[in-house]
């Protein structure tokens, strides 16, 4: 009877310390991010819904966090890198502050060269930089490529968004990779003198600026062309896609350039940082980041949406996108002698 009541007492005792013992906190992830909030908080909260790992996440330019990432060195609390552009991905990578990832499911769906050569960043989604025209004056038969624009019967039509800008200096930088920089140059040159008006400060004002009449013809991100509509449905605006037919760099594709998110070599949790890449190329997220900010996906298995779908389907050029990052700087110095502000 004893030795029962003992026993009792004792698996009583058990039950209690185990009991007392405190909860294990859940996993959590830091991602510094120059993706805005309202693009990324969704896919974050869908992502701990699913796998219990919490995300914080810090927003800023992608040029303050590059720079805090290095400042930080082997101390830094991010885990993930997200931005916008090969270029600056490209960037981060040749600084030292990212690391390579081996996964069988991001090489199945992210192309190699929406890739880092050496897997040290993976594109999430597709941004294709196109030419937009005003319907009142033109149609899709008064254009072509890119190069075209140079020509002389444009003086006056153009309209252009700063230099300044990394979008511009990407797409300057794949132009000399498919023609080299003498070519290249004479092309910009030839924008220069075709604008109607000065650089402007944005995609949106370029826009405005042609619905206006101010010009005719810009280049843009897709996703712009995409918020402006649904807000002005009416705007008698619609995209071109150049350089689709011919041979060589005349028909290389569109231009596009990625967003795309990294390990940081400083993370303390690189298998719960990689789980958050992998399902951030599944077709689930996918269609979240589609249907966000009108992006194009990665994944080649996610079918695009009713609106994407309604602009019409292109061919993209096939370049690697590191090339954005690492012609950068002979874009930029190409971009200034042309004139081109």
């Amino acid at each position: 009877m004893r030795h029962g009541i003992r026993y009792s007492l004792l698996f009583l005792l058990v039950l209690l310390v185990a009991c007392s013992e405190p909860e294990k906190p859940a996993p959590e992830l830091l991602v510094y991010s120059a993706r805005n909030e309202h693009l990324i908080k969704p896919l974050f909260d869908r992502f701990t819904e699913q796998t219990g790992i919490v995300v914080n996440y810090v927003t800023d330019k992608a040029g303050p966090l590059l720079t805090r990432l290095q400042a930080e060195g082997e101390n830094s609390p991010a885990d993930l890198l997200m931005t916008v552009d090969a270029g600056n991905l490209w960037q981060a990578n040749e600084v030292g502050v990212l690391a390579p990832v081996e996964s069988a499911i991001l090489n199945n769906n992210v192309p190699p060269h929406l890739r880092g050569a050496d897997n040290s960043w993976f594109s999430l989604t597709i941004r294709a930089r196109t030419m937009v025209y005003n319907t009142d004056t033109l149609s899709p038969t008064d254009l072509s490529t890119y190069e075209a624009l140079a020509a002389p019967e444009w003086k006056g039509r153009l309209c252009l968004r700063t230099s300044k800008k990394v979008y511009n200096q990407s797409l300057v930088a794949t132009m000399i990779a498919a023609l080299g920089e003498e070519q290249t140059e004479q092309i910009v040159a030839g924008w220069v003198n075709n604008l109607a008006i000065d650089p402007l400060s944005n995609d949106t004002k370029v826009m405005e600026a042609v619905a206006l009449g101010q010009c005719e013809v810009g280049i843009v991100n897709t996703y712009y062309y995409g918020r402006l509509m649904k807000k002005k449905p009416a705007t008698p605006l619609a995209l071109f896609w150049p350089n689709q037919q011919g041979e060589g760099a005349q028909g290389r594709g569109v231009h596009v350039n990625v967003s795309g998110v990294g390990i940081t070599r400083a993370s303390q949790h690189k298998a719960l940082a990689q789980q958050l890449i992998e399902w951030l190329t599944t077709p689930e997220a996918q269609q979240i980041l589609m249907d966000l900010n009108q992006e194009y996906p990665v994944n080649s298995s996610v079918e695009m949406n009713a609106e994407l779908q309604a602009w019409g389907a292109f061919k993209g050029d096939q370049v690697d996108v590191s090339e954005a990052g690492r012609l950068q700087a002979a874009a930029v110095k190409l971009m200034d002698r042309a004139g081109y502000r």
